[in-house]
């Protein structure tokens, strides 16, 4: 029980803490836009260049098959 007289004190000013964290966010608007992160994460702002052309199975030398190659 004598623990107490120490985790209380300490609950209260870690509440604190963090109650004083979250009205100093919200006064320097941290929560204003919480859409436009978002769309900005996915939005297309440069072309994507294609990649290479890569050779389909059917171009393949018989010799890389994998259904013919030795255990």
């Amino acid at each position: 029980m004598e623990v107490l007289i120490f985790l209380v004190p300490l609950a209260v000013t870690l509440g604190a803490l963090g109650l004083a964290a979250f009205l100093w966010s919200l006064k320097n608007g941290q929560y204003d836009d919480l859409d436009g992160a978002a769309w900005r994460a996915i939005a297309d702002d440069e072309a994507v260049e294609s990649a290479p052309e890569q050779a389909s199975f059917s171009e393949l030398p018989a010799s890389a098959s994998p259904a013919q190659s030795p255990r």
